[in-house]
């Protein structure tokens, strides 16, 4: 275990904030720091399951978390390909609020050039229409941790059809229970559990 994921892990805020700092002037890249910040939250989750943590320590985790992410996101931004990337909307679907996945992709969709529009937690399928109307972005990306989030990803696909808009807009979900199964239950046109992955898919989609 990496000292910043270490550090994160204890909940030692201002450990991870000297850490990234130190990392950032030094050899390591905003990509590895984000996969040791990743690393960190991965062993508070299972203190979580063991009953070593409580939510109160999921909530500092998550806001350490965030507080890292708005740091190394401008040098993720400085290796962004030039040009003007596509839109993408982005959020947790309605009767979840795990975000700290939609937040790991949000930030990698970011530096690596895309317009993102993240939504939040606990968004309902006419909210993702509307800002799709709103922004005429190409890609939507939903996020869900719970297996009732699966019938609220396929409420929004189906809501994306009756605007008038499905054969205009890709649509990924992601999460670490989704499956193939889930992606053929909900209509989308991918699915992911991975966050490098899920940027991948999205770049793909955007292609040309």
């Amino acid at each position: 275990m990496s000292e910043l994921a270490e550090a994160l892990a204890n909940l030692e805020e201002d450990k991870v904030k000297e850490l990234i700092k130190k990392e950032l002037e030094g050899s390591n890249g905003a990509l590895s720091i984000l996969d040791e910040l990743r690393k960190g939250m991965d062993i508070v989750g299972t203190r979580y399951k063991k009953g070593e943590y409580f939510l109160s320590e999921l909530i500092v985790s998550g806001e350490i978390f965030k507080e890292s992410m708005q740091t190394i996101e401008p040098a993720l931004k400085q290796s962004a390909p030039p040009g003007k990337m596509p839109k993408v909307v982005i959020g947790t679907v309605k009767g979840d609020i795990h975000n700290i996945g939609k937040d790991i992709v949000a930030t990698l969709l970011k530096g690596a050039g895309f317009e993102v529009y993240d939504l939040g937690i606990d968004v309902p399928p006419q909210a993702f229409v509307d800002k799709l109307v709103e922004t005429k972005a190409g890609v939507l990306g939903m996020s869900g941790l719970l297996t009732p989030s699966f019938d609220s990803m396929k409420a929004t696909v189906e809501a994306v059809k009756e605007a008038g808009l499905r054969d205009k807009v890709k649509i990924i979900i992601g999460g670490g229970v989704v499956t193939k199964l889930v992606q053929t239950h909900t209509g989308a046109d991918a699915f992911t559990d991975d966050a490098l992955e899920g940027v991948e898919a999205i770049k793909r989609f955007t292609k040309g």
